[in-house]
């Protein structure tokens, strides 16, 4: 846990930031902007880059994947500036929240692996390349994304430690945490042999 320097106002100020930012739902906005569909009633129904590859829309799925990392990054990097590190790793926190339960879809939002990445990136880039690495490693091997995403999740704790972000870790956890719980369903067809494959409409 970093050191608590920041007001409580400052905090809240910060949560309610990262929070707007990452509640931005990228993903359905290229898709209806772009003449894709609803999301909601493509693949998974998920608003993330995954489903927007299922419309077979490369660049699309891409953009959402790049939009989607970096209103992560933008808020950890914004916190940065502004205020203290406590604030920089709520920020990052809230907009991980904010991607998966926006007030803007009634709470119904993605998964958060990008803007997790994204904003580990920007917060410890040595823990974020590792992740990267780790979810591209274990998606490669199993031909499925949500593998790579709770393999990057959990080896984030890890990372954090190993390259010296100990005061990451508390964080790394919750959002280990979370990303569990939203693939909890994905977990379950893993373990079926049903979880659909990375590229598959």
């Amino acid at each position: 846990m970093p050191e608590i320097t920041s007001t409580a106002a400052t905090l809240i100020l910060w949560a309610v930031i990262g929070y707007g930012l990452g509640s931005i739902p990228f993903g359905m906005v290229l898709a209806r902007a772009m003449g894709l569909g609803n999301l909601r009633e493509i693949g998974s129904g998920n608003i993330g880059a995954t489903n927007v590859l299922r419309t077979g829309n490369k660049p699309a799925a891409a953009l959402t994947l790049l939009l989607d990392g970096g209103k992560g990054a933008a808020a950890v990097l914004l916190a940065r500036v502004f205020a203290g590190e406590d604030a920089v790793m709520l920020a990052g926190f809230a907009a991980f929240v904010g991607h998966c339960y926006p007030v803007w879809l009634g709470f119904r939002g993605g998964k958060g692996v990008a803007t997790f990445l994204g904003l580990w990136l920007a917060l410890a880039w040595p823990v974020g390349l590792a992740c990267c690495a780790t979810w591209a490693v274990a998606a490669a091997i199993s031909r499925i994304s949500s593998v790579g995403a709770l393999a990057a999740a959990a080896a984030s704790s890890i990372w954090a430690v190993v390259l010296g972000y100990g005061g990451a870790f508390v964080l790394a956890a919750a959002l280990t945490l979370l990303i569990y719980w939203r693939h909890r369903e994905n977990i379950a067809r893993i373990r079926a042999g049903t979880e659909s494959k990375v590229g598959q409409k």
